[in-house]
């Protein structure tokens, strides 16, 4: 929950826009009204509650703050160099028992971006160098005095990787993993640890017996039970093909990060109903895994009825530059409908967290988020984001520049 302090409005009335629920369709000349954080209606012929802060947004494109399902800010500090980089733990293969939450600062210069791009909500995870990575969070971009006051959730998912990744970082360091079987080979020996160790702890409990804690099987406990979801980085499409592979074995609820030749295998996917959170779609061939990348393999997927999110993967592009990779998507052959939905429904959707944001929906987060026009236009701004209801950027002075309203400004109100 994003901290309220004395004197900030809990009504709030965004009216005259052109309203994109993006769950339903458009509405001219709509109004979105948000009470104590949450939305409580959306549509033409709406009253306006006595007493609310009315922002006028005739003229404006209002739209649910997007949301970046796969970056790295806050734990990959810009400007900092080696002091800001807690992306990867890699002393060791297996980090299931490392949590991102743990790293994230939130003065990182990444979290105003965020904002400039119409970001309210960003799932932060370790990187890609070991088989196992770590557990996830699910943030609001703004708004907290700690980065606990701006969690959505805790229990999303935990970062996997396949591919060239662990077979660099281990195969340098002459131990296992070195080679994609003995990547494999980590992650099944690691679940089948997990399966024991499941069974033993309930043993115990049905005794009454004490029981030694194991934070990092615990957490893969979480993951097979279907509380986490598997956050799996793999680009090729016999790395895609692994990563199902194991899902299968395990029964876990796997999602496919990156997935450059998913294009490939779009239709195995589609039948499982396997998601992909796509992209990054600004980045040159730098190794051998994106030689076949290409912007327009997302709308490949997409056709074939994958259910697809956009990512950045910030800072290998920068966060504020999601909507642009959406715009040459659409520009590739992608359907504007899809695009919208890549940044905001279906991200929601495949990390669990559509009960609370993706929409303007009576009952979701109060994260609106007002653009001079439509988003998918580059000459587009951002020109006001709220956050449950909050206002984090933009101007009350007619024609003012909009601004981030820093975190010390707002608690002095």
């Amino acid at each position: 929950m994003v901290h309220r302090t004395p004197g900030t409005p809990s009504v709030v009335a965004v009216t005259g826009g052109y309203v994109v629920p993006v769950c339903a369709p458009p509405i001219p000349g709509g109004t979105v009204v948000v009470v104590d954080g949450r939305i409580t209606a959306v549509g033409v012929d709406v009253e306006v509650p006595d007493g609310a802060r009315v922002i006028d947004a005739t003229g404006r494109w209002v739209l649910p703050g997007f949301v970046e399902a796969h970056g790295h800010v806050g734990i990959a500090e810009e400007g900092e160099g080696a002091a800001g980089d807690d992306v990867n733990e890699m002393t060791g293969p297996d980090m299931a028992a490392v949590r991102a939450i743990d790293a994230i600062n939130i003065d990182d210069e990444g979290f105003r971006d965020a904002l400039l791009g119409g970001i309210t909500s960003v799932v932060v995870k370790p990187g890609s160098g070991n088989p196992i990575g770590g557990q996830t969070v699910a943030i609001k971009t703004w708004g907290g005095r700690t980065i606990d006051e701006q969690v959505i959730s805790d229990a999303v998912s935990i970062k996997s990787a396949l591919g060239e990744n662990p077979k660099r970082v281990y195969g340098a360091k002459k131990q296992t993993p070195a080679t994609r079987l003995g990547t494999a080979r980590v992650i099944r020996e690691a679940f089948v640890r997990a399966e024991h160790y499941r069974a033993a702890r309930a043993a115990a409990l049905s005794k009454g017996e004490p029981f030694a804690r194991d934070l990092g099987l615990e957490a893969l406990v979480r993951v097979l039970d279907g509380e986490l979801a598997w956050d799996q980085h793999c680009h090729r499409h016999d790395d895609i093909a692994t990563a199902v592979r194991l899902a299968d074995e395990f029964g876990y609820r796997l999602v496919v990060n990156h997935g450059t030749e998913g294009h490939k295998i779009a239709d195995v996917l589609a039948e499982r109903g396997i998601p992909v959170i796509f992209g990054p779609l600004f980045t040159s061939r730098s190794k051998v895994e994106l030689r076949d990348r290409s912007i327009a393999n997302l709308a490949t997927l997409a056709a074939a009825g994958v259910r697809v999110a956009i990512t950045t993967d910030h800072p290998v592009v920068p966060v504020n530059f999601l909507v642009h990779q959406a715009t040459l998507a659409v520009k590739e052959g992608l359907p504007r409908s899809t695009a919208l939905e890549a940044l905001t429904v279906n991200p929601a959707a495949i990390l669990g967290l559509d009960a609370r944001v993706g929409a303007l929906a009576p009952g979701r987060d109060g994260d609106v988020v007002v653009w001079s026009g439509d988003p998918l236009d580059v000459h587009a701004r951002v020109e006001r984001v709220l956050i449950e209801g909050v206002e984090v950027y933009g101007s009350d002075d007619a024609g003012g520049t909009p601004r981030v309203v820093e975190r010390a400004e707002r608690f002095r109100r």
